[in-house]
Formats: C-alpha cells, structure tokens, sequence
C-alpha cells in the first residue's frame, strides 16, 4: 500500500470523525438545554472523569491513557461552550503557568481573563464577570500560596476541580552569549527554582531582577538585547525570544497544583478530594481532638496546613486540610456536622494526581 492509499484512508476517518463530533454536539447541546432549565452546573469534573476512565477501560490501543485523556478533554472544552461560553478569570499575565493549567481544562475556545491579582481572580467571579477562576495553590518545591489560603478562607467559591502541572523553566535570551548578559529577569520564586542552574553557569554575580511574573520577564527580555528571562517556554514563544536552555529547574520533577473555583457544588465520582479549613480553639489538645474524629472515622489525611488568619483582629491561625472522600460520604459528612462549628466547607472535587 503506497502513501497516497493510506492517505485516502486517514482522510475517509477524518470525514467519519466529523460526522460523529457534529452528531455529538448536537446531543451535548441538548443537554446544555436541559441543564439551562434545571440550573445545572455545566462543568462536571466527576462525568468528564468517569468517561475518560470507561474509554480508557474498553481501549485496545495504541492509543495510551494519557493520550484518550489529552483528546477528549478537548472535546470536553468545546462542548461546554456550545453548552454556555465560557469564560475564565486567571492569575495573568497571559504566557503565565496558571493561563497553560487554565487552557488545560477549558481548551482553545473559551475566553480567558488574565488578572493581576489572585484577589481580583477570586473577584472576577464574585462579581459575575467569568464563571471560573483558576489559581495557584501549592508547589511541590516551594509549598503553599499564602494568598490563595487568604482568599479562600474569605470568599464563599468552591473548589471544583484540581490539577498538576509540571513547571518546567526556560533560560531565554536574545544575546548570542552568556557574557553580554548584564541582568536577568524573573518571578522571585523562579529565580530560586533554578539556582544550581545559576550558579552552575557564573550567572549569580550578575543583576537579578524580579517582576511579577515569568510572563512579564520573556515580555522585557523581549526589549532587552543584554538581557535573560527564565520563564515558561509558552511565554518565550509568545515574546518571540529565543531560548538558550530548556528545562533548568533544579527540581525536574517540580510540579504546582492549581484549583478551579466557581459557585456551584460537585456530586460524588468514587475518587474524591475534599478541602475544608479548620479554625480551633486556642487550648492544649484541640487540634489532636479534632484530627482524632478524622482517625476513627477512618479518614485519609491528606495534606495539612496552618496559615495565619488574616481577616481575624488577633493572632490566630486556620488550618488547611485536605482529605480523601466526598462531603456526601456517610462517614465523612458525620465528622462535618461534629465539627460543623469550627469548619469552613471548601470543596469535594475529583482527585487529579
């Protein structure tokens, strides 16, 4: 079988993909119609999992699980814009790791709200004016975002979904070499990701200039022909600047879990998570009491977390905790009306690991 034969036949399943999508589209705007007269919530995490996970069960190959995964998300994003546009506040500029995790889950055809704040993220939603917001939360090099914590515990959205992106960061530069570099522009934390990569090429006694974002630093690396940026390969090739290095992290299996909030509540999909925040009394043993109800209801710990309480007038704390199971679990939701007095309900969404 020569090429053009087999190109005939890639073209006559191309055609026959066509004619499925357009017929599945069809039904999903059906379903968006009925979703419109119910106030159903269009994005359903737990639904779009559990199709992945029977595709991937009745799958012969060669197609991997992450490719059906990386596929149908896609279909999944265009669908629930034929369902109802959508739109998504994230922590900007545009070219950021948040605006990549965003695209990840609402994909090409949804209109994107790049802030300059995770406050003003979490406002953007408050106020109507995007349906989801997505932020940072944790990195496996540098821990929690404080701030993420600090508007959580404030705002009445709900964690919807997670994921985890793998950070990796680029060296860029439109200088030929390493010596015409004068400064190097970054986000503090970037900078601090990729120090043995720093210290490794002499780069540590020249300027270090931070910005609010590795976006902003391939923008001015951009304008600045004696400059470097470390960012985002997605911010590199945005600015048009080329890049010297790939993957400079001194951590490469540094990853950032992001969260997608909105104001509606998912239903159980049998591999949850559920975020609440937990302010105890200030007494020897409240916090073992309180974990202990966890342990006998045989709960799994996930994460934990004290973050000062900000919007408190003295000094107190709030506890982060991440736990495996839904609010709706019998066992769970008995140890949440226990403690209902000392808990702030933040989310049950479907584990991404």
């Amino acid at each position: 079988m020569n090429l053009d034969e087999l190109r005939k036949q890639i073209d006559q399943i191309d055609d026959r993909l066509l004619e499925l999508l357009n017929r599945r589209i069809e039904i999903v705007q059906k379903v968006g119609e009925l979703k419109h007269k119910t106030k159903t919530a269009v994005y359903r995490p737990e639904r779009e999992k559990a199709i992945i996970q029977r595709l991937v069960e009745r799958n012969g190959g060669p197609l991997t699980e992450a490719a059906i995964e990386a596929i149908f998300l896609e279909i999944f994003a265009v669908s629930r814009n034929f369902e109802q546009p959508q739109r998504v506040a994230y922590l900007g500029p545009e070219g950021s790791f948040t605006h990549q995790a965003a695209e990840n889950r609402f994909g090409a055809m949804s209109e994107y709200i790049p802030l300059h704040s995770i406050p003003a993220v979490f406002k953007a939603v408050h106020a109507d004016r995007a349906r989801f917001a997505v932020v940072p939360i944790e990195n496996n090099t540098n821990g929690f975002v404080g701030e993420t914590l600090d508007e959580l515990a404030k705002s009445d959205l709900k964690i919807v979904a997670e994921l985890y992106l793998p950070i990796h960061h680029s060296f860029v530069t439109k200088a030929q070499h390493l010596h015409q570099i004068k400064r190097i522009y970054s986000k503090d934390i970037a900078f601090n990701q990729c120090r043995n990569f720093l210290l490794e090429h002499e780069l540590d006694a020249i300027e270090y200039v931070p910005v609010e974002s590795t976006a902003k630093a391939a923008r001015l690396a951009a304008e600045d022909s004696e400059s470097a940026a470390i960012c985002s390969h997605i911010a590199a090739k945005l600015y048009k600047v080329p890049v010297m290095f790939e993957n400079i992290e001194d951590n490469h299996k540094n990853r950032t879990r992001f969260i997608i909030l909105s104001d509606f509540e998912n239903g159980p999909s049998g591999s949850d998570k559920t975020s609440i925040l937990a302010k105890l009394s200030d007494k020897p043993g409240s916090l073992y009491e309180f974990l202990q109800s966890f342990h006998d209801a045989g709960i799994n710990l996930k994460k934990i977390e004290s973050r000062p309480a900000s919007c408190e007038a003295e000094f107190d704390y709030w506890f982060y905790i991440d736990f495996e199971g839904h609010r709706e679990d019998p066992h769970i939701k008995e140890v949440l009306q226990k403690h209902k007095d000392e808990i702030k309900y933040l989310g049950s969404y479907v584990q991404n690991v």
